[in-house]
């Protein structure tokens, strides 16, 4: 089978509750789908129960969408024009704001329960609203509206879209726009108990019956919806929230396929190695790591690791660089083997506004007995892609995030037993460095290929790598011929291309904790107070 997608994302075990909300708050910013020929309106008002400052309070939550009335095994479905409005009751609005607030902005996620036969999931449908004046009296009404998941099976069977929780994130502000203080508040709802049998929102007929014959009713568009099916209960479990948004301590063992040469060797490393930050505690220094136009979906990270070069019989450290990343949305697809999450992401490398790393200094014995010492830079020249699946098998969530960047080694200075040797201005490999590509049809051309596995064991922290967690990449690339090395008319690009290129040298880059750069409020265990990500990795063997 094949199926649903949704949307979220986020961090350690530490902000666990911080970065579920980081998470699925990056769902609405994608351009929202033109609704389908044969859709259906659905317009639900349901009883639910807030849990404010002031205690549990009644709300009505009403959500609106269109979804087609039928699908085709394999074809997209996405909700559109969806609204997701809160109505607090009077009594609620004293305690959720301040005297000097004049105005609140809402986000809210809403947890959808997506159900196929005996597969759940979970997507979250997140919104955000403009500022809206706080009312001297009445209640306070809260309209959000954002694109959401969308959903794909790979079999046939109805599709059951459940309302779940619902989480409301308020953000005050005085007449004169500043924050007020508490700066932001969070309110967690959820069904009331007399809205069982009211949840569901729609159902999708999929397969042979759904392009001919009658579908399965839809809720009524101006009504709550009519109870579901015995088969499918209003509440159904379903897998942990958003896998990858928890981990725990980076650098699990390694996995058996991560590459020939299990370490890297321990041999030839330059004075990078020395000052690679990562001392438990305040952050250490590491180079700016700067989003300048954020959207609720960037990322930033760290990353930092060994690279070995085998004619060398050495490693040479990578040294901290930062990584822009613009997070995918999320989409669930039901498959044989279970449910999977896919997101697929872009990434920039970024150091004094170039794609590329710091320059470093690498240290080696060239042809055996000779010193000589480098400094090199890796130049990004084209998409970095991360794609993540994430295979949802309760307890446990097993991901494979691939990363992909065309990178070209250049050189920028050598010398050798102490004496400086002229490389020119331009000396770098002909092509960028070159991996392994298990879907070459998909991925063609030269490109380095890290793989990251990890697992999420219900109630637990993960283990090994999560895109927003971080954690260990692993891969091996060939160092490609070098050109344009030399000046003065002396051509050095054979004596490099002999000392240095070459296949099979192992990589193990470690990335840290992602900081959610375009939220509201960053979580503080994520980011520093200007944005940046916090942890600072170390290099791991």
């Amino acid at each position: 089978m094949s199926g649903p997608r949704p949307t979220p994302r986020s961090s350690r075990a530490r902000v666990r509750g911080a970065t579920i909300a980081a998470f699925v708050a990056l769902a609405p910013l994608l351009p929202a789908a033109a609704v389908a020929v044969g859709t259906v309106k659905v317009d639900a008002a349901l009883p639910y129960v807030c849990t404010l400052p002031s205690g549990p309070q009644q709300a009505t939550v009403r959500i609106t969408a269109a979804f087609p009335e039928r699908a085709a095994v394999g074809e997209e479905i996405r909700p559109s024009d969806v609204t997701t409005t809160v109505e607090l009751p009077a009594a609620a609005v004293a305690g959720l704001t301040t005297p000097q607030a004049a105005a609140v902005r809402a986000e809210t996620r809403l947890t959808v329960g997506v159900a196929q036969d005996e597969q759940r999931a979970e997507a979250a449908w997140s919104g955000t609203a403009q500022p809206v004046p706080v009312p001297a009296e009445g209640p306070l009404v809260l309209a959000t509206t954002g694109d959401v998941p969308s959903l794909t099976t790979g079999a046939a069977g109805e599709l059951v879209l459940t309302a779940g929780a619902l989480a409301v994130d308020l953000a005050p502000s005085a007449a004169d726009g500043t924050a007020t203080t508490p700066p932001s508040l969070s309110v967690a709802c959820a069904p009331a108990p007399d809205a069982e049998g009211r949840t569901v929102l729609a159902r999708v007929p999929v397969g042979a019956g759904a392009s001919t014959g009658t579908p399965s009713a839809p809720p009524p568009p101006t009504t709550a919806p009519s109870s579901p099916s015995p088969s499918l209960p209003s509440d159904p479990p379903v897998p942990p929230t958003a896998p990858g948004v928890t981990r725990g301590t980076p650098g699990a063992p390694e996995t058996p396929d991560a590459g020939p040469d299990p370490k890297p060797e321990g041999r030839g490393l330059g004075p990078a190695e020395e000052e690679t930050p990562g001392t438990p505690g305040p952050r250490p220094d590491a180079p700016p790591c700067i989003t300048e136009e954020p959207t609720p979906m960037s990322l930033s990270a760290y990353i930092t690791g060994y690279s070995n070069v085998r004619k060398l019989n050495g490693a040479n450290v990578i040294p901290v660089s930062c990584t822009l990343i613009e997070q995918g949305l999320p989409e669930i697809e039901f498959r044989e083997d279970g449910i999977h999450l896919i997101t697929k992401s872009v990434a920039r490398l970024s150091y004094q506004g170039r794609a590329q790393t710091p320059p470093f200094r690498a240290t080696f014995l060239t042809f055996g007995f000779t010193p000589t010492t480098a400094t090199l830079v890796l130049e990004q020249k084209g998409p970095m892609t991360v794609d993540s699946d994430v295979l949802l098998v309760f307890p446990d969530n097993i991901s494979e995030t691939y990363v992909r960047a065309p990178l070209v080694l250049r050189v920028l200075d050598v010398q050798v037993n102490g004496t400086p040797l002229d490389v020119g201005p331009d000396c770098r490999t002909e092509k960028p460095l070159t991996s392994p590509e298990p879907d070459p049809a998909t991925y063609p051309g030269d490109h380095l290929v890290l793989l990251g596995k990890g697992q999420l064991i219900n109630g637990t922290d993960a283990e090994g790598y999560v895109l927003t967690g971080g954690g260990p990449l692993t891969g091996t690339v060939t160092i490609p011929p070098f050109k344009d090395c030399g000046a003065g008319g002396e051509d050095l690009d054979r004596l490099l291309t002999a000392a240095i290129s070459g296949p099979d040298n192992y990589v193990k880059q470690i990335q840290g904790q992602t900081c959610s750069v375009g939220i509201e409020v960053p979580p503080p265990d994520q980011c520093t107070e200007d944005r940046q990500p916090l942890v600072v990795p170390k290099p791991e063997r």
